[in-house]
Order: C-alpha cells, then structure tokens, then sequence
C-alpha cells in the first residue's frame, strides 16, 4: 500500500519549485478528498477524560520544512504518516510549509492555520498532526483555529508506546512519560478546568471544604505530581532487580550483545534468526518495547546474551529517553552493539545518526559497534554499492532469507572480549561441571585425556581462573 506521500493526492513535489518567500508553500488540489456527510469539525466542551484518551481516526499531517532539502521534508513527513497509521488512524492529507523557523504563536502562522482549517472542512478529519513538538500555547492557538483537535509528534509517539506497552515496567515507564509531557499542556476546553470548587459551591462537602478552594486544574496538576513520583518509585524498583540480574550475568562472565536500531528495522528478526527467540514480529513501528533477553552461542562454542531493545526515530521524545532509561541501560552496559540499519530504507544514513544521537543521551556511545545493514534482499545493487562505500566493515545480512546470517555470527564471536588469565590444568574426572564451565565461559585450547583426569590449556576469567586453582598443573 503506497504511503499518503506516494499517493498522487497526496503529492508535494512542488516543494522543489523556487521558493521566491521564506513562508510560502503549496497547498494540494483536493478533488479526490470530500466532506463526510454526519461528521462535525466543531470543537465541543467534552471531559478532561476523554481528551486525554487520544482518539486518531482522521488526520490531516502538517510539517514545517526549516532545513534540509524538498526529499527530506517529505521523508519527514512519510514517516509521521506510518506512526499515525501505527496508531490506528487514516490519513486524509499531508501538506508542508517552508519557513525559517516555525511560528512562534501558531507553528504554521495565522494565515496558513486558516487555510488548514478549510482542508480539515473539506476532508472531514477530527485530528491534526503536526511534524514537530509544539509548545503549549502554539497546540491551543492552533487548536482555537482549526476547531478540531491538535497533536504533536511527541503524543503520537507515545500513544503508540502506550497501545504496545505489555509488561509492568513498560507500562509504568510510558505513563510517566505520558504526565511529563501532560502536565505543563495540561488545560480544559470551555471552563471544565477553571471551576473553583470553594465558597458555596463546595458547601455540600462539610467542614473543611469550604473556602477559596483550588481550581479544577490545580487539582489535576497534583494529581499528576504524586502519581509522577509513584511511578518513579516503581521504576527505580524495577531498574534494581534489572541491575542485578546484570550482576548475575557478569559474576558468570557471560559476555552481552544488545541489539539496537532504528524501529523496524528488523531487530526482533535478527533475534529470532541467531536465538530462535520467537518473539514478536511485526511490520510495524514500535512494535518491541520490553527488552527481550536471550542467550546465543558463538562458532566455537562460548556462550553471550543477546538482548533486543526497543527501536529509535528521529526526534524521540526526550520524556521517553527518561522513563525508558532503566530499559535502555542494558545497551549501555553490554559488551558489543550490534547496530541493525534498515538497508531498504531511502535514508540509512539518516537513521544511523538518529540512533546515535539516542546512544549518546544514554551513554552508551562507548560500546563497541557493529553496524548490521539488514533487509538487503529488497536493496537494489545501485543501493548496495552506494552504502558500502559509507560503511566499511558493516556485515549485510537478510533476517527474513538468512543471508549473512553465518558471516554475523563469525563477526561477533570475534568481537565478543576474551578471557585474559591463562590456565594449565588437571581436573579430576569427578569435576566434570569445572570441564563443561571452562568450555562455556573460556577459550579451551587444548584437551587431552590422562590417567588423572582431564589436561586443559584454556584462557579463562578471574572468578573461573580461581576455582581452577586447586587443579593447576605444571605446564607442558
């Protein structure tokens, strides 16, 4: 299915016509598109609960093109398009504007807010969805404008992580980042959010209650603040037992991969191919959030983890790098980054400097990497040649056909840290357990049989190096 950008209605290319002023741009012909009989773009006073539950059905994307060229702006906008149908809506329309910076007050400015307003009239859609984050003030302007209602990149980039949420952590730590970008937008349409609930309005509440009272807002805006730091109570609890079961791993000297990436790119495939994992795959954006934690064997034989993470995008909400920074600590802490490109994506570059920008928020860009290009089964030769000149030393692979697949799990044995202590030893038969360790956590270079037990010449780790002590043997 062509995306509402390759879609002939949908077509911008006359963004790449001369630009003679800095706020011009072109809006489509809408001849395909008409008003829905039955549908109303009238904003009506509704709770505050049903306009915190996002309702995306029929969207209008908006983007402001400030750098970059026509190309970009329209990737910019394709994508903003896939994560509102992630999110279970239908797109309508996508128009941009050029402009030097967005505006101030209404992010489009006053003239164009009004000529988006008539394409939300004449396509009949209930949402608007602008490609960037927008301030308070420029969501309520532009919101009093199109009389329909406004949401930014950032919600709709956290309604998808709420739709996809399974585990407890995640849920915890995509509704924190919900409330942290709630509370400062926080706001009610009419004066559902202004009534003060003092004087004799609360009269019926007895003693106590009477008085100047606090607004319905400044409720609301407690509220937040304590389930805030409940949440980040249970989220720090969570990340504890996260650090200790990477404690266990490491007192076991068993080295970590993580898979990182952009979304979708094929992290969940990657896994399933070295791993056998089975978990979830899915043509979809987001579609991994809980970090799935599993264990791979290299070529000759030493075991590592390898953890897939959730994916990266352009512009990721800085309240998601927040709340997801106990998850995303598993990347920081592993041995090697298997860095997975989407190869068939018209921006790979793009995507790696996205993905990097994320690693270096959580400090996590001392790790080792790998970059992965994945998908080159549905790359052209042209593209190919084209992305092996800007990454040397990347490993291609398919995770659908298992092309590369054998070449990645070389690469990483390779790189995966080596034990450093050299050991002769003589193990008695009866400690066959000490044998099948020295096998799965060092290098074993030599084994031969005697008269009292098994002879190993092995390179081995502290802990292991230790516990073989008792059995050293005079080398040669």
């Amino acid at each position: 299915m062509a995306t509402p950008l390759e879609d002939p209605r949908f077509d911008t290319g006359r963004l790449d016509e001369p630009d003679d002023t800095t706020g011009s741009y072109a809006l489509e012909e809408r001849t395909a598109l008409r008003r829905v009989a039955g549908l109303s773009t009238e904003l009506a006073d509704i709770t505050e609960v049903e306009y915190r539950r996002l309702r995306l059905e029929r969207v209008v994307l908006v983007g402001v093109w400030t750098e970059g060229t026509a190309a970009d702006a329209d990737r910019s906008l394709a994508e903003l398009a896939a994560l509102a149908e992630t999110a279970g809506s239908v797109v309508l329309e996508a128009v941009s504007q050029r402009r030097s910076t967005p505006d101030a007050g209404t992010y489009v400015g006053s003239g164009k807010a009004a000529e988006i307003r008539d394409i939300v009239a004449a396509t009949g859609a209930d949402t608007v969805i602008c490609d960037g984050e927008l301030t308070p003030g420029q969501l309520n302007a532009l919101e009093k404008i199109l009389k329909v209602k406004v949401v930014d990149r950032t919600a709709l980039i956290l309604d998808i992580f709420a739709q996809h949420a399974s585990s407890r952590e995640g849920k915890a730590q995509v509704e924190l980042a919900q409330m942290q970008y709630m509370l400062p937008r926080l706001r009610g349409w009419g004066e559902s959010l202004s009534r003060q609930a003092g004087g004799r309005v609360a009269g019926g509440g007895g003693i106590g209650t009477r008085g100047p009272g606090e607004t319905k807002i400044e409720t609301d805006r407690r509220r937040i603040r304590a389930r805030m730091s409940k949440l980040r109570r249970e989220i720090a609890g969570m990340a504890t037992a996260r650090a200790t079961q990477r404690a266990g791993r490491g007192r076991n000297a068993v080295p970590s991969v993580a898979i990182a990436g952009y979304t979708n790119a094929g992290k969940s495939s990657l896994l399933n191919r070295l791993t056998g994992a089975g978990v979830l795959v899915e043509n979809a954006l987001f579609a991994t959030l809980d970090p799935t934690v599993r264990r791979a064997e290299s070529p000759d034989g030493r075991e590592y983890t390898l953890t897939d993470t959730v994916g990266f995008v352009r512009h990721l909400p800085h309240q998601l790098v927040d709340a997801f920074r106990s998850t995303l600590e598993e990347v920081a802490a592993a041995d090697l980054l298997l860095h997975v490109v989407d190869g068939s994506d018209p921006d790979p570059l793009g995507q790696i400097q996205a993905v990097r920008t994320v690693l270096a928020d959580i400090d996590a860009r001392s790790v080792p990497e790998l970059i992965v290009v994945n998908k080159v089964d549905a790359m052209t030769e042209d593209d190919v040649l084209a992305l092996r000149q800007a990454l040397p030393g990347a490993i291609w692979v398919s995770a659908r056909t298992g092309h590369g697949i054998d070449q990645l799990r070389e690469a990483v044995g390779a790189r995966l840290p080596h034990p450093a202590i050299d050991v002769e030893v003589l193990v008695p038969y009866g400690r066959g357990d000490l044998v099948a360790r020295m096998h799965r956590d060092g290098e074993v270079l030599s084994e031969r049989h005697e008269e009292g037990g098994t002879r190993l010449t092995a390179r081995v780790d502290g802990a292991l190096a230790a516990a073989l002590e008792e059995f050293a043997a005079p080398v040669g």
